[in-house]
């Protein structure tokens, strides 16, 4: 099998990239390797692209109607791919996971509640609860042996004074994907202490061989109405910059409340070209994202493989999911505003600062690896040469 289009190198700069054209500046440095914001360094699966080309040759671009066909291309997947039978209905468009996160904690929440999330986690799960004048309230996640994994314990304590749960599965950063075990323990604390959950599950088609993505919507719970899915093909076909995402909601008050939120901040319109890659994407991206997974799998393997072998003073566990690494540099010895210079300007190799995700990743870095394998290897080797002078230093 021929992986020619994931090795292509596509040069971004100077195309309205975050990722590539804030680089230097955001890093102070000039020729850093961008590894950093969650989108990919590969063109969009074919069937997107000749999908958008379509739509623009067609010329008109006025207003979208809901689209429900879509809507069935998202159910029909998540039913083919990930054995979950979902309704049409249950859908309600939103412009992007970050954007439904902090419309549903305004919704189904009051100011000053509190509201669980686990980290180190992604950095808008923070922000979504603290801009809305709730309350965080932090359930860690254990880190031992090189793994991630819930504290339930202290999970059962915060539920018991908890309005929400914000939920990451797969988990971003540190990739784990949770087991069927796991996602049935936190259903059942939340069942059991009336916490409404808010799943994260942009990640969800991103799992490798050996692990399996299962919807905490998909669960025979008995809690299943007390969850909002959120989810969207962007982060499977890099199509980020389309922000069209869907919130799936089978509770008919809570969704309705939910959809009333949406329209009453007038962002209740989908994007012409995003719901048009969104329908093409999950009609048929299928064998596109299975050879997109195993060249993943094949960076996550090169990179975890080089750098036990080249930089023994950096430790990273394999990703079970996502295309990201979570990188624990501790053992430099660096304070964070030094480690985060020290890959920026002295490696220059752009990485998100560990710190972002909670003062658990404290130490850590996040590190990109959803690009050609050169890429990879390039700053791989530039992060070696760089340790090794930090131990000449």
């Amino acid at each position: 099998m021929s992986y020619d289009k994931f090795d292509a190198v596509i040069t971004r700069k100077l195309s309205g990239s975050t990722k590539w054209d804030d680089a230097d500046t955001l890093f102070g440095a000039e020729d850093v390797l961008p590894l950093w914001v969650a989108d990919m360094d590969f063109s969009s699966p074919p069937a997107v692209n000749e999908a958008l080309a379509e739509r623009v040759r067609h010329g008109v671009f006025g207003y979208p109607s809901p689209r429900a066909y879509a809507w069935y291309a998202v159910s029909d997947w998540l039913q083919s791919r990930h054995n979950w039978q979902t309704k049409p209905e249950w859908m309600v468009s939103t412009p992007g996971v970050v954007a439904a996160i902090t419309l549903a904690v305004q919704t189904f929440s009051e100011p000053n509640d509190k509201i669980i999330i686990q980290p180190p986690v992604y950095p808008p799960f923070f922000s979504s609860v603290a801009n809305s004048n709730r309350i965080v309230l932090e359930n860690p996640l254990l880190y031992e042996d090189g793994e991630y994994r819930m504290d339930f314990t202290d999970l059962a304590a915060k539920a018991a004074e908890a309005k929400l749960l914000i939920l990451c599965n797969p988990h971003n950063p540190v990739g784990r994907v949770w087991t069927r075990a796991e996602l049935a323990k936190l259903a059942e604390i939340c069942r059991e202490n009336n916490v409404l959950i808010l799943s994260d599950e942009i990640h969800g088609d991103l799992v490798y061989a050996g692990h399996k993505y299962i919807p905490l919507g998909s669960l025979d719970s008995g809690i299943a109405d007390r969850i909002i899915t959120l989810t969207a093909p962007s982060k499977t076909f890099n199509t980020a910059g389309l922000y069209t995402s869907i919130a799936i909601i089978p509770d008919k008050k809570l969704r309705s409340q939910f959809a009333k939120t949406v329209q009453q901040l007038s962002i209740n319109k989908c994007n012409v070209f995003g719901i048009t890659a969104l329908e093409a994407a999950y009609r048929h991206g299928g064998p596109w994202l299975d050879e997109l997974l195993t060249y993943l799998k094949g960076n996550a393997e090169y990179l975890t493989e080089y750098i036990t072998a080249n930089i023994p003073a950096i430790k990273v566990a394999k990703p079970q999911g996502t295309y990201l690494a979570w990188l624990d540099c501790r053992a430099l010895n660096l304070s964070q505003p030094e480690l985060v210079k020290f890959f920026g300007q002295k490696a220059r190799v752009g990485l998100n600062d560990g710190a972002t995700f909670g003062k658990q990743g404290i130490g850590f870095m996040r590190l990109n690896f959803g690009c050609p394998r050169s890429i990879l290897a390039e700053a791989l080797e530039r992060i070696s040469q760089a340790v090794k002078q930090l131990g000449q230093a």
